[in-house]
């Protein structure tokens, strides 16, 4: 029974799962069904809700629930970076949203980095030829989009946060390309910013506005809102309206999917225009 049960494990199609609690909205789902479909793949992904106290033993027993990886959002993190062993990007977001399983170890990584530059390529491409990028936010987002600049070379990072104490402390794990800003030095600091990024969840629905007048930037800068509710955030009509590059923050949902489809699914997904249609007509339905 024993080596039934052994084969019966081996034979099984792979799944993964999101890990949150609440992770009911998610469109995660949405996005790996439609891969698994289009490939060809016989596997599964599903939407597990587990409070912070089960998190540890779920993430545990991970593999013994059937799951080959898994994503993890809101609040679970920074433990999922702490119970696995986090490559360089997750070190240094500070946080895990991927994990999966290699030589016998639970790995992780953080794939939001790659989302916002992939994004960011495939809506604008040269956008990294700006010198100075614009960020506004110091979350768990920022630090995401930090890395990514750095990494891609961008020479100055100013970094804008209501509490300028949260963006200073990112500015001195990140190094020198990042310079803290006053929330109130934004307006002076447009006219420079070749690339303008909102981390900030200003500017979603049934938040406050994000109070920033876009005529002010350059007119060759590349606006990035990584909101998605709505799609087209008022910031990213403005910089439309002037004609300038723009990436919004569903772009960066389905990029950052790509990569743990392909550490759990052994192939590599495509970000097509139909699966953004796809999720773009879920969204409305909200």
């Amino acid at each position: 029974m024993a080596e039934l049960t052994a084969m019966t494990s081996t034979t099984r199609p792979p799944a993964a799962c999101l890990i949150g609690w609440p992770a009911a909205h998610s469109r995660s789902p949405l996005i790996h069904h439609y891969w698994l479909r289009t490939l060809g793949i016989e596997g599964g992904y599903v939407i597990e809700a587990v409070p912070p106290d089960e998190f540890g033993d779920f993430v545990f027993r991970l593999s013994l629930r059937g799951f080959v990886g898994a994503n993890v959002t809101i609040p679970h993190k920074e433990r999922a970076l702490a119970l696995s062993k986090p490559d360089a990007r997750a070190r240094a977001v500070g946080a895990a949203n991927t994990l999966w399983f290699a030589d016998g170890e639970l790995r992780s990584t953080n794939t939001d980095v790659e989302g916002f530059i992939n994004n960011l390529d495939a809506c604008a491409p040269g956008w990294d030829k700006a010198e100075d990028a614009l960020v506004l936010g110091a979350g768990g987002a920022a630090r995401a989009v930090l890395f990514g600049l750095i990494e891609r070379g961008i020479k100055r990072i100013h970094l804008a946060n209501r509490t300028a104490a949260r963006a200073r402390a990112l500015a001195d794990q990140f190094g020198a390309s990042v310079l803290p800003a006053q929330w109130d030095a934004v307006d002076a600091l447009l006219p420079r910013a070749g690339l303008l990024v909102n981390t900030t969840s200003l500017g979603m629905h049934g938040q406050p506005a994000l109070e920033l007048d876009a005529a002010r930037l350059p007119q060759n800068a590349v606006v990035n809102d990584l909101v998605y509710v709505p799609l087209q955030t008022p910031l990213l009509a403005a910089a439309g309206a002037r004609g300038l590059q723009t990436a919004d923050g569903l772009g960066m949902l389905l990029h950052q999917a790509v990569r743990g489809f392909e550490l759990w699914f052994g192939k590599r997904p495509q970000v097509t225009s139909e699966l953004r249609a796809l999720v773009e007509a879920d969204l409305k339905k909200a």
